[in-house]
């Protein structure tokens, strides 16, 4: 009798970051067999049909495969980025639970034998154990912000929160377990600079990562060599955990004939003339500046970036998404000797290929707000960081860039443009061998970790192995 597939539903919290790690994930649960439904916020899933190729590359390839969209409770002209993002969240987290439910029990065929949720859903959780289907959190930041969410109950109860102040930014935190040496108030999330720790944001954030216990498994996009000590403390409260990152490099490893550097999970029209521009420029010239696709900066801080960058005399291209400035005004000029710097060797767009971006051998550093697959795929290029962390897990990350890896420097929360001129010459110019072979070094590591025998190859393999055994397990409602 031929054996029937397992079927994994795969749900991930509607930003880009989620959605293409998950993607990603998708597309490797799919090549070793198993059938999985997709399911995208309706905003999200039409942004990828008309900007790239998900479709052939997913429903095409794999028979098993089937997208499913879900209302995310905001209307279509929302902005859905800077501070306006946490509305996804708290819309998902409204509307969401009851419609979950329904698709499972009567849309989504055949049954579901797991589901892998973002692990910023503990609804999901709920209606999982409602149905008896077994359930994997999958939490695609890294797992020293997991850890930080998590330790901020304790921090909390000690007396470290909240912060006192801008002289207060530097004192070392003491309760989360690991991090006692070097993370300081300024390198907690984003949200603990409420100034009441019962701020919905810091309760939404600390309580969702609470939950992570209650999941049967937790997927993290990361490599023990990279976060091994961590990973440690996390498994004293979540013991079954699949680090199979990063992804990227997984992927690549898995199927390189399949997955080209030039496939897209975006929410943007991708500009190609950028690899054109950075083929004639010379190795290691250029500086890659992205913030991602949430952060939204003012004119004001866009200037003394500019500013900074032209002043380091080096190459540059910058992504710049069409709603990344705010109160952007038409008539506003941008001052002549940028606009000349710029056309000397400078190159602005939309939005690039990152992964293809940080691969060409003209990228020397990123310019980034440390959002974990930034960072991840900075890591697996073996290129340098400069750390302007924007919100959320970015802060964690943008501390470990610099304090324990050591493979880039950390802006803190200064935008001045003599910051990012000094910045970017120590990086490329003064350190730049340094930096270089700790890059190099990690690199390699995160290679490894996905190639037969690794780490994440084992894990990932011991994670396939646990699907298929739940798919024996009996659906019923």
């Amino acid at each position: 009798m031929e054996k029937i597939p397992p079927h994994v539903l795969i749900f991930p919290i509607p930003a880009l970051g989620h959605v293409n790690s998950m993607l990603k994930l998708a597309e490797l649960l799919s090549v070793a067999g198993i059938n999985v439904t997709f399911l995208n916020s309706e905003y999200n899933h039409s942004r990828l049909v008309r900007h790239t190729d998900i479709c052939s590359r997913y429903t095409q390839r794999f028979p098993g495969f089937q997208f499913k969209t879900v209302t995310d409770g905001l209307p279509m002209d929302h902005p859905r980025t800077g501070d306006r993002f946490e509305d996804v969240l708290y819309s998902v987290k409204s509307v969401t639970p009851p419609l979950l439910k329904d698709m499972l029990l009567n849309e989504i065929k055949p049954p579901v034998n797991c589901i892998i949720s973002d692990g910023f859903m503990s609804f999901a959780i709920d209606v999982a154990r409602d149905l008896g289907i077994p359930i994997i959190y999958f939490r695609t930041i890294g797992a020293c912000a997991l850890w930080a969410y998590y330790s901020l109950r304790e921090v909390i109860d000690a007396g470290e929160l909240p912060i006192k102040g801008a002289e207060d930014m530097d004192r070392l935190i003491k309760n989360v377990p690991g991090m006692e040496s070097y993370l300081r108030c300024r390198d907690l999330p984003s949200f603990c600079r409420a100034s009441d720790p019962m701020d919905k944001n810091f309760q939404l954030f600390m309580g969702e990562t609470r939950s992570s216990p209650r999941a049967d498994g937790l997927i993290l996009n990361t490599f023990e060599d990279l976060e091994g000590p961590i990973l440690s403390q996390i498994r004293t409260i979540c013991p079954n955990i699949y680090t199979i990152g990063p992804l990227n490099a997984h992927l690549k490893a898995t199927v390189p004939e399949s997955t080209s550097l030039k496939s897209s999970n975006s929410f943007w029209e991708v500009d190609r003339s950028c690899i054109s521009w950075l083929d004639k420029q010379p190795p290691q010239s250029v500086i890659y500046v992205s913030f991602g696709s949430i952060a939204v900066l003012s004119r004001e801080q866009l200037l003394e970036f500019w500013h900074g960058l032209v002043n380091s005399n080096k190459r540059f291209l910058w992504v710049i998404r069409p709603d990344s400035i705010s109160g952007k005004n038409g008539e506003d000029e941008i001052p002549e000797e940028l606009v000349g710097a710029t056309k000397e060797r400078g190159y602005m767009v939309g939005w690039v290929p990152q992964e293809e971006v940080l691969a060409h051998q003209a990228v020397a550093l990123f310019l980034t707000h440390s959002g974990w697959n930034s960072t991840l795929e900075s890591i697996v290029a073996g290129v340098p960081m400069l750390c302007w962390p924007y919100f959320a897990d970015q802060q964690v990350n943008s501390r470990f860039v610099g304090e324990v890896w050591k493979i880039g420097v950390y802006m803190k929360d200064l935008c001045d443009r003599n910051v990012v001129e000094k910045m970017v010459n120590e990086l490329t110019v003064e350190r730049k061998e340094e930096f270089m072979k700790a890059s190099s070094e990690i690199a390699d590591l995160a290679r490894k970790s996905v190639n037969e025998g690794g780490s994440s190859y084992c894990n990932l393999d011991r994670l396939i192995n646990d699907i298929e055994s739940m798919s024996s397990r009996v659906f019923s409602c």
